[in-house]
């Protein structure tokens, strides 16, 4: 019988739910202090997780839970590709049901 892949569990700032890594946004701060999304997930730097929903996003922005969590004030434009990421991963997943 083969091994179990090990599937790394993450925690959404926003919702503070426990999810597999892969099903989460990557926020990432990297060494010279720029705020960027890391779709790889294996990028160098402060990371901050938010659940793929326009809600947990919108909360997370609100609250100013990502600026916490990165240390680092969050730019317009972060703000808006999380809502757009968040958007777009909603209705691929209705797309698929």
């Amino acid at each position: 019988m083969p091994a179990r892949k090990h599937m790394p569990i993450r925690t959404c700032v926003a919702c503070r739910t426990a999810a597999p890594k892969r099903g989460l946004i990557r926020v990432v701060r990297n060494p010279q202090g720029l705020v960027e999304v890391d779709s790889t997930g294996k990028k160098a730097g402060r990371g901050a997780y938010v659940c793929r929903t326009v809600s947990c996003v919108q909360a997370a922005l609100k609250a100013k839970k990502l600026e916490r969590s990165l240390k680092v004030a969050l730019p317009a434009e972060m703000a808006q590709e999380l809502l757009r990421l968040a958007a777009q991963a909603e209705e691929e997943e209705v797309a698929c049901s």
